[in-house]
């Protein structure tokens, strides 16, 4: 009796893979520390609600203070935006990628936090992002600022909050134009920038300018990489 084509290799074959798979995964997660198994454990036991007691996905994250309902979950809506800043996260490291390999030349820098996602814009000697002691945009520091828009006009229920700073030099523009100044115009100049390339004006809900009085953690007030722009993304009640 004809077979039909003789197809019952390819289910074989299928079955091997999935085995494969399967084993590969078993081997990964021996392999992990005890709170990602802990954590792998929750997901499967609960697809439909992943999220870890110390995450808002599968592997732990050292933040655990998100936003959480009565009975101690996240709420659905703040899960939803908190992926989105996840995503957006990626999308900013893509397409702010530094061309130095050394970290401490970097112009840009990204960090989860428990309030959303803060993007640090350094304005070093070697890649300013302002003319010096002024409030214009340097040729790159118009392109990160463009950039960094268009990426956060996709996402319109985040708000966006400002801050400028200063490293100590002793030194001001003039007596009538200190560090205060300059950082919260900086940070205005940033605002502008943002909404000129499509951030919404309704997501704007801060800005402000702290001179030389946050220092980057470890680093000294006169370092250089105090003199930045910071960039605060947080999950808005209000859609734009």
């Amino acid at each position: 009796m004809a077979s039909g084509g003789g197809g019952a290799w390819k289910v074989a074959y299928a079955d091997f893979v999935t085995a494969m798979m399967a084993l590969f995964l078993v081997l990964w997660l021996t392999a992990q520390d005890e709170k990602i198994k802990q954590a792998v454990e929750r997901a499967f036991r609960h697809p439909f609600s992943s999220i870890t007691k110390e995450s808002t996905g599968i592997i732990p994250n050292k933040n655990d203070s998100y936003d959480r309902d009565r009975s101690g979950n996240f709420s659905s809506a703040a899960a939803v935006e908190l992926q989105m800043l996840r995503k957006l996260n990626q999308d900013l490291l893509k397409s702010l990628k530094s061309e130095e390999e050394n970290p401490a030349n970097r112009t840009v820098e990204l960090e989860m936090t428990p309030e959303g996602l803060r993007i640090s814009i350094f304005d070093r000697s070697h890649r300013p992002i302002f003319e010096d002691q002024s409030v214009d945009f340097t040729e790159y520091g118009t392109w990160v600022f463009s950039t960094l828009a268009w990426e956060i006009a996709r996402f319109r229920s985040f708000s966006v909050e400002l801050e400028g700073h200063t490293q100590r030099t002793g030194k001001t523009v003039s007596e009538a134009y200190g560090d205060w100044e300059l950082s919260a115009d900086r940070a205005n100049a940033a605002r502008r920038k943002l909404l000129e390339h499509g951030v919404g004006a309704g997501q704007l809900r801060k800005v402000a300018g702290y001179a030389d009085t946050q220092p980057m953690p470890d680093h000294e007030p006169t370092d250089e990489i105090n003199r930045r722009v910071t960039v605060m993304l947080k999950v808005s009640n209000s859609k734009s």
